[in-house]
């Protein structure tokens, strides 16, 4: 199983047009994923650089035929005309179980930059087995924010566990009131906007006082002892400072002793962001 998270950038590559079928050519030529995290998704945004206000999930959704796809947008504002969202997307070519979407912490930071967040999470029958795959992308400018989200982020992960070993009601057998396994198996992956010197890092690997199996970075993992390769400003000169990593995949104890190889395609311009694909044996 082979999973790529991007940061996409509304599509949006170095050259600034934005292109959605660039960005599905791209995923297929440099690692042909069985599912494709994307962040910054937008819909119905005209005042995005060089956007038109296109309906990005639906136009990624048809360039990659054969793939069940589900967004999750934390931004919802007047358009023109409909609906602006922006916010996350999986795509899948594995069968999709359960779909959640959750909205991460937003605690007020006055003066201070900032968009609601959301995780999209799909449960996702793999060769590993039921996985639950959850895409984000945290806040940029409010490192509040950000530790918030990580937080939360953790407690999703510790709640879905608790769920995974409680035993369903007979109740809980048709409707919505249907119940479908949700595994302690996971997979985070997006863009955290945060070094992996960031104790934030850190942080979302730390134990849990409960037996939940702790999150560990992908790339560690394949690449023990190696830097992690930048995934942000290596080919994008609008910001300061040097290229550094914030585009992670974590997974669970369980699962790091099937990752094969873990890897950033550094030389796609496609985004402003570097893609991280990580295969599993």
């Amino acid at each position: 199983m082979k999973l790529l998270s991007w940061n996409i950038q509304w599509c949006r590559g170095m050259d600034g047009r934005v292109d959605p079928a660039r960005i599905a050519r791209e995923a297929r030529r440099i690692a042909n994923p069985d599912v494709i995290c994307l962040q910054e998704v937008a819909q119905g945004f005209a005042d995005l650089p060089g956007a038109s206000g296109e309906d990005q999930p639906a136009l990624l959704a048809r360039e990659f035929e054969g793939y069940e796809a589900h967004f999750a947008f934390a931004v919802d504002l007047p358009g023109s005309p409909g609906r602006a969202r922006f916010g996350n997307l999986i795509l899948s070519r594995l069968p999709v179980r359960q779909v959640f979407r959750h909205s991460l912490p937003w605690p007020a930071d006055p003066g201070v930059a900032s968009m609601p967040r959301v995780a999209l999470e799909a449960v996702i029958e793999t060769s590993l087995g039921p996985v639950r795959i959850l895409t984000t992308h945290l806040e940029y400018y409010s490192a509040r924010q950000r530790a918030a989200q990580i937080e939360r982020l953790r407690e999703l992960h510790e709640e879905a566990c608790a769920q995974a070993r409680a035993e369903p009601p007979a109740s809980a057998a048709a409707g919505p009131f249907r119940h479908l396994p949700r595994p302690r198996s996971a997979i985070v992956c997006g863009d955290f906007n945060l070094a992996p010197d960031d104790p934030l890092h850190s942080r979302l690997q730390a134990p849990f006082a409960s037996d939940t199996p702790r999150l560990l970075d992908a790339w560690t993992v394949a690449n023990p002892g190696a830097p992690h390769s930048p995934t942000f400003r290596l080919h994008d000169r609008q910001y300061a400072g040097a290229p550094y990593c914030c585009d992670f995949v974590f997974v669970t104890e369980d699962l790091a002793p099937r990752i094969a190889s873990a890897r950033v395609y550094a030389d796609t311009q496609a985004s402003d962001h570097q893609p991280v694909a990580v295969s599993f044996a």
